[in-house]
């Protein structure tokens, strides 16, 4: 909720909590020390239908605006703004088109860094056929 809204980790709680009482659910919802602390080391696990066969993986990634106290101030009382850009990396069953494997970085992270990573997320059990990639996931040096 927080990412998908663009919430602060009060307005999650918050959020949440009224829509549990709107559908009339009453559960606990982890107060702010909770997320906090457990945001880091957070794994979503992506459900899938998945395809016959071996997997074709298709990656890319797209870098993602966000507005940080600098670019607020600067909209505010005018001057220059500091942009900050954070990097999301997909991967796509090719036949399924359904996410597989996911990663959220800094920007100044490259993709070939993050490649191993979203292949470890694919179960050691399925077989993967092929990972169709751009150049930038496809480098001898880490950039």
């Amino acid at each position: 909720m927080k990412v998908l809204f663009g919430m602060a980790l009060l307005q999650t709680t918050g959020f949440v909590e009224s829509l549990m009482r709107l559908i009339g659910l009453d559960w606990a919802v982890p107060d702010f020390s909770t997320l906090s602390r457990r945001q880091k080391t957070l794994k979503v696990n992506i459900p899938y239908r998945g395809s016959d066969g071996p997997l074709h993986l298709l990656v890319d990634s797209t870098g993602i605006k966000v507005d940080g106290e600098g670019e607020w101030n600067a909209r505010k009382h005018g001057g220059s703004k500091r942009r900050v850009w954070c990097k999301i990396h997909i991967g796509i069953d090719e036949k399924a088109l359904e996410i597989r494997a996911a990663d959220f970085t800094t920007s100044n992270l490259g993709d070939a860094r993050r490649l191993p990573e979203m292949l470890n997320q694919i179960p050691p059990e399925q077989e993967i056929a092929t990972v169709a990639a751009d150049g930038a996931f496809d480098t001898r040096k880490y950039n």
